[in-house]
C-alpha cells in the first residue's frame, strides 16, 4: 500500500510539473506517452484529479489543463518565504546589474535546494541554466561539496555541523566519498570570516557561484543568495556583485527592522 500511494504521489506532481513546461492543454495519450504509464493508468490519474478540481477537462478537445486551484495553492508561498517579495525585488535588481544568473538557497535536511531561480539575461542564455548547465528551482546541491551548502552549514553551530557530517557520511558508502571534517571547516571558517562564499569549479568544472546568507530569515528558516555563471566571468565582476549584495542587505535589514 505504501508503495502504491508513493507512485501515485510521484506522478501526480510529475503531470502538473510537465503542465509547467509545455503551458498548453494535453491529451490522455500525450501524457501516457511522455511519462511511459500505462493507458489505464493515466486516465485514473486525470480522473482523479478532474475529481480534485486541479484539472478541467474538455470534451470536445479530449485535454486537459490546470485549473486556477492549482495557482491559489502557492499564492501564500512567495510571501512565506520571500518576505513580501523584499528578496524577489532584490534578485531582480542583482540579475539586471550582474547580469547573471541569481539564486535563492535553502537547507532541505542533508542538501542544499535552490527554491528560485532568475536565469542570466544575456543574449542567448537559456532560461535557468549557467551556460549548460541546468540550475532550476527544485535541484538539490550537496550540503558539504557545494557553495550554497556551505553558506548554510556557515550558519550553524560547530556542533551541529559535525553531527550533520557524521550523518552524511553514514550514507555514504565509498569511503573516498565522504567528507573530512577539518577540512570542510577551513571552507566555514573564511566563509564566516569574510561573509560570503566564493565557489569555483565546485559542482561543474567552469561555473562557479557568489553568495552569502541573507540577513532576515523566513519563518526561522535561513536562506543564501547566490550569483552564479563561469568562473571568469565572476572573477572579473566580483567587486560588482559583492557591492550590490551589501547594498540590497541592508535595505532588506532597514526594511525588516
Amino acid at each position: 500500500m505504501a508503495d502504491g500511494v508513493i507512485k501515485t504521489a510521484r506522478r501526480l506532481f510529475e503531470v502538473l510539473e510537465y503542465f509547467d513546461r509545455v503551458q498548453q492543454p494535453m491529451s490522455l495519450r500525450d501524457i501516457s506517452r511522455h511519462f511511459g504509464y500505462p493507458i489505464s493508468s493515466a486516465a485514473a490519474l486525470l480522473k482523479s484529479m478532474v475529481a480534485m478540481g486541479y484539472l478541467n477537462y474538455d470534451k470536445c478537445t479530449r485535454t486537459y489543463v490546470p485549473t486556477m486551484r492549482i495557482a491559489m495553492l502557492g499564492n501564500w508561498v512567495q510571501d512565506a518565504l520571500f518576505g513580501q517579495s523584499r528578496i524577489l525585488a532584490l534578485m531582480t535588481r542583482l540579475n539586471e546589474v550582474c547580469r547573471e544568473t541569481i539564486n535563492v538557497g535553502i537547507q532541505s535536511d542533508l542538501v542544499a535546494q535552490y527554491l528560485h531561480v532568475i536565469p542570466s539575461c544575456r543574449e542567448g542564455a537559456s532560461p535557468g541554466t549557467v551556460g549548460r548547465h541546468a540550475v532550476a528551482p527544485g535541484v538539490v546541491r550537496p550540503l558539504a561539496k557545494s557553495g550554497v551548502g556551505w553558506l548554510l552549514l556557515s550558519a550553524h553551530s560547530d556542533e551541529t555541523i559535525e553531527r550533520l557530517v557524521r550523518r552524511m557520511n553514514v550514507r555514504l558508502r565509498d569511503r573516498g566519498e565522504r567528507i573530512v571534517l577539518p577540512d570542510l571547516m577551513d571552507e566555514i571558517r573564511a566563509i564566516r570570516q569574510q561573509g560570503y562564499v566564493f565557489s569555483r569549479h565546485t559542482v561543474t568544472r567552469g561555473a562557479g557561484m557568489i553568495g552569502a546568507v541573507l540577513p532576515v530569515q523566513q519563518h526561522g528558516r535561513v536562506l543564501t543568495i547566490g550569483i552564479a555563471g563561469p568562473v571568469e566571468r565572476l572573477e572579473g565582476k566580483k567587486k560588482l556583485i559583492l557591492r550590490e549584495m551589501r547594498r540590497g542587505f541592508e535595505e532588506l535589514t532597514s526594511a525588516a527592522a
